[in-house]
């Protein structure tokens, strides 16, 4: 591990940490960094580490693989596309909803490898969905304990590792199967991977970190590049060689970095779009458009052509208010920013106490490095118009844990000092106040008890971390506890009943609060779990349901509001894919609206049979609007299911031209009435209203358990 002030007493001088450390080179000879040194802070037995560290592990992996199969398909998406992709190489490849390659999610597909790999390993069920994101979960604990351990020691570590588990955006997130999961990670080790090359210049480790970016950028795109800032900066700032080398170090990982993501983009790009399936999300069957547009700086502008639009109110973002206070607002403040003010106060406080030490302490740079992750990111996604979701605050969750734990450990090492202990102070001021609020948003017990108890504790503490120098060391050790009581009970209760939860649908969110931006009726909502709103004036995206009724006039996918999990199992209840009645407890979306946009849609027995008598006749048993409705039915039969329009039924995939002929080529068996037919969403193409215009006015239509159907071969 490497030397840092961290854990130096507050006697130690900056010149003797220079020492230790080489000072700042010379402009031609840099020093050539010798083996980190342990921490100079209080000893910590190798047993003792190992089990504690142990403890957290296995605590993590609890948390996150307990009942993990009650949410079903989770995300329905996401799930079918690992479905395809265990089917279908080139499927796997493309990141494409269906075996048979007729349109791509409308993101890059690196999470969907691990799933579509799990998969093909252990078959297609809950489990094998969702359990590669609860082990990145504990694997990116781990990472951030290490990452932290290098200079902060084993304690703060350990802390910070316990803060990252306890975050309820991570509980959910990690328990879920959106992207989030797999770039949380792999942000986590590319900043474990800065931090080490900034010790020892090193550029190889820069090149290892560019790659994870990346693989990062694979995941979810421009997202990944948010860290870049911090991490250019604190190279620059510490890395103990040349000003020269540093700058070839940067760019040798930059250039790593657009090899790692390029020649995924390239092939994509290159290989004519008749051998591959349609990109998933754009309007021109183009990645770049992908990436620049509906998921990059749309996301910035509210620009996103053939995304839905929101109903903020002129002057906010069409997803909701935006400015400072959205990370504290509404579901995200319970989600996420529980110790956000605390990390703020600490790191600011960290940053002057460890102003006067070398340009390459590794100590200072650690706060650096996670500081600027915090505000950019929070940044971004506290400005950004357009879709905005709670759960998009994940990515917050490593830098403000890193950033309570070092910062903490900076400020305990200099208590003798009043600023030091004014810091502290203040940090658990903030936080027993702020808990208490967000505490109090959550109504009955026991989240009332518990707003008593973070009042009573963390007020204690912060008296206790003003005297903690005129009181007996024993009575120290009390006020860390009372400390971490105060912080850590609010995220701690919430996670908890994040992990008891079923979660299901796109929109997905933390806690027992219920969300101002629920969305489309409810779709997202924890299974079980209070009703949600819809966009913040109270509306509906453009007013009415999109396209208007369905094709025979049932609600999309014949299913009534609140049905069950995809596939038509409950929480708690049979395998995803198997079949079931409809119920109350698991609610994956409204059907009145959106076809299953934002929720799976509830698959009946007769309908699963109907669509698997001969589906080895054809390249898709059936085609329907909106790519929810398209992956519920899939998940059920295990069959290829077009999804007419992609995501949101915007994109021109298939035209009706085309759609024409694949049916006068007899592909596709049936086409499933309703689903998000939506047509023109913020100049989207109107090309899935069309095609089910044809099928209305060309085929029969009969019902199949509830459901409108066509047969297209009829």
């Amino acid at each position: 591990m490497a030397t840092s002030t961290l854990d130096l007493p507050p006697s130690a001088s900056a010149g003797d940490h220079g020492a230790a450390t080489g000072g700042d080179p010379g402009p031609t000879r840099p020093p050539v960094p010798g083996p980190p040194a342990p921490p100079a802070g209080p000893a910590v037995r190798p047993l003792v580490a190992r089990l504690t560290l142990l403890g957290l592990l296995v605590g993590t992996a609890v948390l996150y693989l307990w009942g993990l199969s009650a949410s079903g398909w989770a995300n329905s998406f996401y799930s079918a596309a690992a479905q395809a992709g265990s089917q279908s190489w080139k499927a796997f490849f493309y990141g494409s909803l269906d075996a048979s390659n007729a349109i791509t999610v409308d993101k890059t597909p690196a999470s969907l490898w691990l799933m579509a790999l799990s998969v093909r390993i252990f078959g297609l069920n809950s489990w094998s969905i969702l359990a590669p994101q609860a082990l990145l979960g504990v694997a990116t604990v781990g990472v951030l304990y290490a990452s932290v351990r290098r200079t902060a020691g084993h304690w703060p570590a350990l802390l910070a590792g316990a803060l990252l588990a306890l975050t309820p955006a991570a509980t959910l997130m990690f328990r879920f199967n959106n992207p989030d999961a797999l770039l949380v990670f792999l942000l986590t080790a590319a900043t474990y991977l800065t931090l080490r090359a900034t010790e020892k210049a090193s550029g190889k480790l820069l090149v290892l970190a560019g790659v994870l970016v990346g693989l990062g950028f694979l995941t979810k795109m421009l997202q990944a590049f948010l860290v870049l800032p911090a991490f250019v900066l604190v190279y620059l700032l510490a890395a103990p060689t040349t000003v020269r080398k540093r700058l070839l170090h940067l760019v040798g990982a930059f250039v790593a970095m657009v090899v790692a993501l390029g020649w995924w983009v390239a092939v994509v790009e290159l290989v004519p779009a008749s051998m591959r399936p349609y990109i998933g999300g754009s309007q021109t069957n183009s990645v770049l458009e992908l990436v620049f547009g509906y998921n990059g700086l749309g996301r910035l502008t509210g620009d996103e052509t053939g995304s839905v639009t929101g109903g903020g109110a002129t002057g906010t973002g069409a997803w909701g208010e935006t400015g400072i206070t959205r990370l504290f607002d509404g579901v995200s403040g319970g989600m996420v920013a529980w110790l956000l003010p605390a990390a703020l106060l600490l790191a600011g406080s960290a940053l002057v106490a460890l102003r006067r030490l070398p340009r390459t302490d590794p100590g200072r740079a650690a706060v650096v490095v996670w500081t600027g992750w915090l505000l950019v990111t929070g940044g971004v996604f506290s400005f950004m118009g357009g879709i905005y979701h709670d759960y998009y605050t994940v990515a917050l969750a490593p830098a403000i844990a890193a950033l309570v734990a070092l910062s903490a450990a900076v400020l305990w090492t200099r208590r003798s000092s009043r600023a030091a202990r004014i810091g502290l102070a203040l940090a658990m001021a903030a936080t027993t106040a702020w808990g208490v609020v967000l505490m109090s948003r959550a109504s009955g017990e026991p989240y009332s008890t518990l707003a008593w108890v973070i009042g009573g504790a963390g007020g204690a503490a912060t008296v206790g971390l003003l005297l903690v120098t005129v009181v007996p060391r024993a009575l120290a050790s009390v006020v860390v506890g009372l400390a971490l009581l105060g912080g850590v009970t609010g995220p701690a209760a919430y996670a908890v009943q994040t992990a008891a939860t079923a979660h299901q649908g796109s929109i997905v969110t933390a806690g027992p609060v219920s969300s101002r931006m629920g969305g489309f009726g409810g779709a997202g909502r924890p299974a079980g779990g209070p009703g949600r709103g819809t966009f913040p004036d109270g509306t509906v995206p453009g007013g009415t349901a999109p396209g208007g009724t369905a094709p025979g006039g049932t609600a999309p996918g014949g299913t009534a509001p609140g049905g069950t999990a995809p596939g038509g199992t409950a929480p708690g209840g049979t395998a995803p894919g198997g079949t079931g009645q409809q119920g109350s407890t698991a609610r994956t979306g409204r059907g009145g609206f959106g076809g299953g946009l934002l929720g799976g849609t509830t698959v009946s027995s007769e309908m699963s049979a109907l669509l698997t008598a001969d589906a080895s006749s054809y390249r898709w048993v059936a085609a329907a609007a909106g790519s929810q409705t398209a992956a519920s039915y899939q998940l059920a039969t295990e069959s290829p299911v077009m999804a007419v329009g992609g995501f949101n039924g915007s994109d021109p995939s298939p035209t009706l031209q085309q759609f024409q002929a694949l049916v006068a080529d007899q592909q596709v068996h049936y086409y499933i009435g309703g689903g998000q037919g939506g047509g023109q969403q913020n100049g989207g193409s109107n090309a899935s209203a069309e095609i089910a215009a044809w099928v209305a006015a060309t085929f029969p239509a009969q019902t199949v358990g509830g459901t409108t159907v066509y047969d297209l071969t009829a």
